[in-house]
């Protein structure tokens, strides 16, 4: 039998690729060396300049088919001169590893490759185990796990379930596991005006009163109480701008944007529908116009409780001795593409830190991690 393939190892060697979004860094090319040494069978599935890796175990189409989702590319880290050491140095110091990835993901994806690598060596299941690891989850996502998934349809690979590796615990491993995410939306306010002089308002027309009162308007709405797995949606007003440096001239423009969280009682159409509704009302009383913009970055989404959950919850419960939430918090992931495609929940490390300087993980939490994954794809294929 051969050694156990150590996750804490292979996070060091990911951290040390400085695969900040979108460079691949040299990460998506690590795993799949050691990947491919294990008899995995790699593709790599890039796609508008952006690194993607789909590697599988076992044979296609198979109808027990495991699949994990991760990404290997980071955030910036900002100023070097912050860190107390190299952000792409994969320093172990007092039992944490320090590094841009430490909790947000290379160690979540390190602990699935090594358990995923553990159980095919050891004690192979009867069906097929599939990593699907992009280079663009920090980015604007249009080339990653979508790329992926695009890929994985015309060439007959599917997953019949997937575990996305994000730091979903807030304070100790196992606290939480995610079965769905909020949607999220921005939109882009441009509220036009005639310029004037400040001294004769009468002679212009000033938008910014009409975007206040716009803001207040939308600020002020309640969108909903909650549902069943989700808390109330928010909508917050992010900034409010004229870029006007003078105080004796009435601007001729405000622009304003606006960030709404939604849960599973809203449709990012009908959320459209009434920000422009709601725009045009204002238009109407003040006289001044409206242009708006929106982006979508995601739907929201449920995996109902069930089968996956269950299993997932029980081996975390086990291992942990702690119960998990069943949580739909926080911002989105990729997990919001893979829904499409079969079940999927998310679990992994504790994420205090992802995004900040020193960002860092305990090593002990990193093998456990990995037991963790090994115990449920024990479970999986039973």
């Amino acid at each position: 039998m051969s050694d156990p393939f150590d996750p804490v190892q292979l996070s060091q060697e990911l951290i040390r690729c400085p695969s900040v979004t979108p460079a691949e860094g040299g990460a998506l090319v690590l795993l799949q060396s050691h990947l491919q040494a294990c008899g995995f069978d790699c593709t790599r599935v890039d796609r508008g300049g952006v690194c993607n890796l789909f590697a599988r175990w076992g044979p296609r189409g198979h109808a027990r088919t495991f699949g994990f989702n991760g990404h290997t590319d980071v955030v910036p880290v900002g100023d070097p001169a912050d860190w107390s050491d190299d952000a792409f140095g994969g320093v172990i110091r007092d039992g944490w590893l320090f590094g841009r990835g430490a909790t947000d993901m290379k160690t979540g994806v390190a602990a699935f490759a090594a358990a995923a690598i553990d159980l095919v060596r050891e004690a192979p299941p009867d069906g097929a185990i599939i990593l699907a690891i992009t280079g663009d989850e920090e980015g604007d996502a249009l080339d990653g796990t979508v790329a992926l998934l695009d890929w994985m349809e015309k060439n007959a690979e599917a997953m019949s379930v997937c575990l996305v590796g994000e730091p979903t615990c807030p304070e100790n491993l196992g606290d939480m596991i995610k079965i769905g995410r909020r949607g999220s939306m921005t939109a882009f306010f441009t509220a036009t005006g005639v310029q004037g002089h400040s001294a004769y308002p009468h002679r212009a027309k000033n938008p910014v009163p009409a975007m206040a009162r716009l803001m207040h308007r939308l600020d002020t709405h309640e969108l909903d109480r909650g549902t069943e797995f989700f808390d109330p949606s928010t909508l917050a007003v992010t900034t409010i701008d004229t870029g006007n440096p003078a105080n004796n001239v009435i601007p001729a423009t405000c622009r304003a944007t606006v960030n709404i969280r939604f849960n599973d009682s809203h449709h990012s159409t009908d959320l459209i529908a009434w920000l422009r509704a709601e725009a045009d009302k204002v238009a109407g009383e003040t006289g001044i116009a409206f242009d708006m913009t929106t982006k979508v970055s995601g739907e929201s989404f449920l995996t109902p409780p069930g089968e996956l959950s269950d299993l997932v919850a029980r081996v975390v419960q086990a291992e942990t001795g702690r119960v998990p939430q069943l949580s739909t918090t926080g911002g989105t992931s990729d997990a919001r593409f893979v829904r499409n495609h079969c079940p999927v929940v998310e679990f992994g490390l504790v994420g205090k830190t992802m995004h900040q300087v020193d960002e860092r993980v305990e090593v002990d939490q990193i093998v456990r991690l990995k037991t963790i994954y090994r115990r449920i794809l024990e479970a999986y294929f039973a």
